[in-house]
């Protein structure tokens, strides 16, 4: 029993940093940009927050230079494709490719470097019920807020003016600037949102779920977290709950491990990334649900004035 509530407590630890890609890379897809750099927004986080850990031995400060290190990717990608009108989908690999060398070559110097002795957190009396404590009541302070997040978000999408104008910017932007919206300025507004909290999920990776910097860490978590907004139709409560799967699928690998199970390792590490496939498989069988679920404009560059 014991197990199996600490296996609950790594899968909300692991689905975290999913669960923060996943909300932002939301923001952006449901202002009609999709950005395929989520890969090397989070490496270059990551490395920006470790390197502001080890400096500062202040998590807030590395969790700031995280957001702000994605955010400033995510703002050069937005100039990029919404003022200049670059494909999309090309620029995004750019960056995910940029990402990836730059995060390596700038953390050379940081691969044999520790951080301190993580502070432990619990909430108190909760984190004493049997089972239930130690499953979901000692966790960092980050868990929790990406599942407020996720509330959060639902709440401005749906409930919001602000949220209902982003909308209206990702189904239809020629409607929403005849209108009187400033489209440009929103989606990298938008953009630029999504890359913080991508940036925020690298340093939670390297700063607290490692903690320690290795050349390419982030370990295709970039990807799923893309394939996660389409898995979650472009809904941040399918977001979390999906983050959490795969965080699941993550910790069974080591899981199965642990026990010996007697399975290449090599088979157990490929888990998330089949959990992946299968499931873009399964929601691919009925391509009109993901029309009805996908804003209208994803991927498409709009001009005032064409």
């Amino acid at each position: 029993m014991n197990e199996l509530a600490l296996l609950l407590a790594a899968t909300l630890n692991a689905g975290t940093v999913l669960a923060l890609a996943g909300l932002g890379l939301l923001i952006n897809e449901r202002s009609g940009i999709i950005n395929l750099g989520a890969e090397g927004m989070m490496l270059v986080a990551a490395i920006a927050g470790f390197a502001t850990a080890v400096s500062t031995g202040s998590d807030v400060l590395a969790f700031a230079a995280g957001a702000g290190a994605g955010a400033l990717l995510a703002g050069i990608f937005g100039v990029l494709v919404i003022w200049l009108n670059t494909n999309q989908y090309a620029t995004g690999l750019a960056l995910s490719l940029f990402g990836s060398g730059f995060s390596a070559f700038v953390g050379i110097g940081f691969v044999q470097e520790r951080l301190g002795e993580r502070a432990k957190f619990a909430v108190p009396y909760l984190s004493d019920i049997p089972f239930i404590g130690t499953a979901l009541f000692h966790q960092h302070p980050l868990v929790y807020g990406a599942m407020l997040l996720a509330a959060a978000l639902a709440w401005f999408l749906y409930r919001s003016r602000a949220g209902l104008v982003l909308r209206a910017v990702g189904e239809s932007p020629e409607s929403a600037h005849a209108l009187g919206y400033p489209v440009r300025r929103i989606r990298l507004a938008a953009v630029m949102a999504g890359g913080a909290l991508c940036g925020l999920a690298g340093a939670y990776l390297s700063v607290i779920y490692t903690p320690l910097w290795v050349e390419g860490m982030v370990a295709g978590r970039g990807w799923i977290a893309l394939a996660l907004t389409t898995f979650a139709t472009w809904r941040p409560a399918r977001v979390l709950l999906g983050a959490y799967l795969f965080g699941g699928v993550t910790m069974l690998q080591f899981q199965l491990q642990g026990e010996g199970v007697q399975i290449p390792s090599q088979w157990l590490s490929m888990l998330p990334y089949l959990a992946t496939i299968v499931v873009l498989v399964l929601i691919s069988r009925n391509p009109t649900w993901i029309r009805v679920n996908m804003p209208a404009s994803l991927g498409k560059p709009f001009t005032p004035g064409s």
